[in-house]
């Protein structure tokens, strides 16, 4: 402390001191008597509430009164979450992959700080977004909020709702005079401008710099302006636009972009613009405009070769007519852009000019992102902006089917952890895909795929395996059973009945579902190879490990030859066939072939990598079956745990495995009751990080009672193991291998209580 988290955008360069609202800011918190002053800036887009916003924070800031300055742009929950969590990681020095465990260890943090803070969320698209991510109540904190709704849910809880206006004509004339001030020449007629511009601070400060770079007076923009009204199609849907902003507004940026279109390089600077305002307002990444598909449209567009520093050049044309804003010190948001003038673009715009641009940003957003996403920062503003794309492109990113880049967002997700978030885009990629293209087309299909994928990952297999049986049908109706995407189906079935306790039935349809893949794909296809690693390791689960051992070896030299050594997929089937070869009786090669992909993981994915962590734990309990005691592979699991809370932070589920396994080889080392003490807290941790129901959290139920019966406590642990059988019959089903292990673990524990 001090400490500044965010950028804080810049004041106007004319910044004018609301006399009406600024007052009411310094007074709020003495006239609530709240513990934490709120204040909710709300008002029409334009109005100048981030300016204000700015203003407050920089005097607090400037004369001492916040230790703390938190300023996030709040245009999505994603994107409060996700500042949350890195504001939080710079705060603590853990940081913590999940975002949503991040966020929620700031607001602890500013619960309980004695330092004086605020936090800014600006530009609150839907107060949805920020349920349950108020900041706490603290006498030390202030918090405010900019944003154009006025829903009752931002009221109440000691929170005043400020609703900012327009300038008043006095602010006004004002502001126009001090934009001006180095040509006085052009200020005549300055009151009957404001007045014409509806005194819309946004409208004024276009205007002011269009006078200056063109050295107009004030009547002769007037005239302009004036003549540019009567052209209707310039102007944005009037329904579309809140009130206040008139068709006036819309005529002030065509003019302005028009002059930036003529600044060198010429004719690059409406294209660009058009392209920025199919994205996220807020924030779009510098590496898209500098992508070969932005560069090649544009060089079509010109007639001529157009390098990336012609657009970096054709971005500042624009930022020196304010239509957008750059900040080189933060890449992935380097380009800003107002929603209003995003919207009178994109209106300016014909359709096929739209459907080429939207399919560009589209092409370069896909361009940018990368394969394996190591920047959570990086893939928030990727999935932002491919939100907004989607928004705003209507039709055209479902012209041929789904555009790849909306799949790409919602894997992003999935990915990252945020399977819920998932599960819900591939819901609304469906229904759109459904409106746009109707039920039976393939990329329907996909979506209602993706959307039974993570509905499984987000707690709800037996849904997802619902989804997916009905999903077979029609894929079986309309694209054939033999389609690759119906085989993938199938694949996807089997594992959600083997995962669920109908193993038998997975490996009979594994071994159909091979056959089938082997003649239409080929037996070199990353799907058919697939399903060989699958079915072999099944087999080792219905009680064949040699057999699956036999078949992994095979599955691992095609994929050697055909995927490489140090692919993902080759690893992982390597890491199947070392834990099959223990399985089977080999302990020594079993080791031998961790170690070997813990090598290739810790080239490919770094050493901090949660695989490569989890592969390191994973041999350290192994190697107690090769000449390793179970105090050594304690006193090895305890510097991996710190490596984890280093790494990960310490909620992150592969920490908190982390905590468990340890706590049990701790007891398979004889310190049963430091088992008992941690598996105790692990509870309370899976508890409040995971959920209730989560796999994990009732395993880690189950191998606390079983720690407790054998510390001597027999009839708490059959207490406890019955209310887990219970809860795993509810969330798993009666035929889940989890459930079943549970029930033969409480006939042993209670032959023991009798």
């Amino acid at each position: 402390m001090p400490y500044r988290a965010g950028v804080v955008p810049p004041r106007a360069g004319a910044f004018q001191v609301r006399r009406v609202t600024f007052p009411v800011l310094g007074a709020v918190g003495r006239a609530t008597g709240a513990s934490t002053a709120v204040r909710v800036l709300s008002g029409l887009g334009g109005v100048g509430k981030t300016q204000l916003a700015i203003d407050h924070a920089e005097r607090l800031w400037g004369a001492g009164k916040i230790d703390l300055l938190v300023w996030i742009t709040a245009a999505s929950r994603d994107a409060v979450v996700s500042e949350y969590a890195r504001v939080a990681a710079d705060l603590t020095g853990l940081d913590e992959p999940d975002s949503e465990v991040g966020a929620r260890r700031l607001l602890e943090w500013l619960a309980r700080t004695r330092s004086n803070w605020l936090v800014v969320l600006d530009d609150v698209c839907r107060p949805g977004d920020i349920d349950g991510l108020w900041p706490p109540p603290n006498p030390t904190g202030k918090v405010l909020v900019t944003t154009r709704r006025q829903d009752a849910a931002l009221r109440g809880h000691d929170r005043q709702v400020v609703e900012v206006g327009v300038f008043t004509p006095e602010e006004a004339g004002m502001y126009l005079r001090s934009a001006l001030v180095d040509q006085p020449q052009l200020l005549d007629h300055v009151d009957d401008l404001a007045k014409d511009l509806g005194y819309l601070p946004l409208a004024l400060a276009q205007a002011a710099a269009y006078m200056l770079d063109r050295d107009l007076t004030c009547s002769a923009y007037e005239a302009r302006w004036a003549a540019r009204r009567r052209l209707a199609a310039l102007l944005p849907d009037n329904e579309a636009l809140p009130d206040g902003h008139r068709v006036t507004v819309a005529a002030t940026w065509a003019l302005s972009i028009e002059q930036a279109n003529h600044l060198e390089p010429a004719g690059l600077a409406e294209p660009l613009l058009q392209a920025a305002a199919q994205m996220d307002a807020n924030g779009i990444p510098i590496d898209i405009f500098a992508s070969a598909a932005v560069t090649r449209w544009l060089s079509h567009t010109t007639g001529r070769s157009v390098t990336t520093d012609d657009t970096r050049d054709a971005l500042n044309c624009l930022r020196r007519l304010s239509l957008v804003t750059l900040d080189p010190a933060e890449p992935h948001r380097a380009v800003r852009v107002h929603a209003l003038v995003q919207r009178a673009t994109r209106d300016n715009m014909p359709e096929d000019l739209h459907r080429t641009v939207t399919r560009t940003v589209a092409e370069a957003l896909l361009e940018v992102w990368p394969a394996i996403e190591g920047d959570s920062v990086l893939s928030q503003v990727l999935r932002a902006n491919t939100e907004a794309l989607h928004h705003a492109a209507g039709v055209h990113l479902w012209h041929d089917g789904g555009h790849q880049v909306l799949f790409r967002a919602g894997q992003s997700l999935g990915n990252g952890g945020l399977v819920v978030q998932a599960r819900d885009w591939y819901l609304r990629l469906h229904d759109a895909a459904a409106r746009h293209l109707g039920p039976r087309h393939r990329a329907v299909f996909n979506a209602r795929h993706n959307y039974a994928t993570w509905r499984g990952e987000a707690g709800d297999p037996i849904g997802a395996l619902a989804q997916f049986r009905a999903l077979l049908a029609d894929q079986g109706h309309v694209l054939g059973t033999d389609d690759p995407d119906t085989l993938v189906t199938r694949h996807n079935i089997a594992a959600l009945l083997a995962e669920n306790g109908g193993l038998h039935d997975a490996v009979r349809e594994f071994e159909t579902l091979l056959t089938d893949q082997a003649r239409l794909l080929g037996p070199d296809h990353p799907d058919t190879l697939g399903t060989r690693g699958n079915l072999a390791s099944w087999r080792g689960e219905a009680g064949e490990p040699h057999r699956a051992v036999a078949a992994l070896r095979g599955v691992l030299r095609a994929k050697v030859r055909i995927l490489g050594p140090d692919h993902l997929d080759t690893l992982a089937t390597r890491s199947s066939l070392a834990r099959w070869r223990r399985e089977a009786g080999d302990p020594q090669g079993a080791v031998a072939d961790l170690e070997a992909v813990l090598a290739g993981r810790q080239r490919v994915l770094g050493p901090d990598h949660p695989s490569t962590l989890a592969t390191r734990g994973t041999l350290a309990r192994w190697r107690t079956t090769t000449g390793s005691t179970p105090g050594d592979a304690v006193v090895e699991l305890e510097q991996l745990l710190s490596e984890h809370i280093r790494a990960l932070g310490p909620d992150h589920p592969y920490t908190l495995t982390a905590r468990h396994n340890l706590a049990v080889w701790r007891g398979t080392a004889g310190d049963i009751a430091g088992a008992v003490a941690d598996l105790t807290t692990v509870l309370a941790d899976d508890t409040r990080v995971l959920g209730v129901d989560h796999p994990d959290t009732l395993l880690t139920r189950a191998n606390l009672a079983h720690w407790r019966g054998r510390a001597g406590d027999v009839a708490e642990a059959v207490a406890d193991l019955e209310a887990v059988l219970s809860e795993r019959n509810r969330v798993l089903g009666p035929q889940h291998p989890d459930t079943l292990i549970t029930r033969s673990n409480l006939v042993l524990l209670r032959s023991r209580l009798s």
